[in-house]
């Protein structure tokens, strides 16, 4: 039997953003809100990063059949794990994920990036945790 593969996703690969369709449509075999631990920032180039933090991030874990799709997120976030994790845009980890009722739904690999990533980008912090593309505010 094959094992599942979770994703917490925050940004443009949630259902309605821009990179769900090229990357997840077809492939999501559950997605679900949820909510993990850490600082969201909105970075002026027209996405967020997430960072450690203890604060929530709203989002949505996305469940796959197996790990094959982490060869096209990690080339979409810019991550290989054989560089050191300086040189990464985005950095590959499994972090606890929550329902909206603060009940655990496990483990999910997420992409996060450092706080002195999000500075020198110019990132600006996002307190309410929830990130939204301009096309779903219109």
């Amino acid at each position: 039997m094959l094992n599942k593969l979770r994703v917490f996703v925050y940004g443009t690969l949630k259902p309605g953003e821009f990179n769900y369709n090229c990357y997840c449509a077809g492939k999501v075999l559950e997605a679900q809100k949820a909510i993990a631990l850490g600082k969201l920032f909105s970075l002026p180039v027209g996405y967020p990063a997430m960072t450690s933090g203890n604060e929530p991030v709203r989002g949505c874990l996305l469940t796959f059949e197996n790990d094959e799709i982490l060869t096209a997120l990690d080339s979409l976030e810019n991550y290989d794990p054989q560089r050191p994790s300086a040189e990464n845009h985005y950095n590959r980890q499994k972090i606890e994920t929550f329902d909206a009722t603060s009940q655990s739904l496990g483990l999910a690999w997420a992409y996060l990036m450092t706080f002195e990533q999000v500075q020198q980008l110019g990132g600006t912090w996002l307190p309410e945790g929830d990130w939204r593309s301009c096309t779903q505010l219109q």
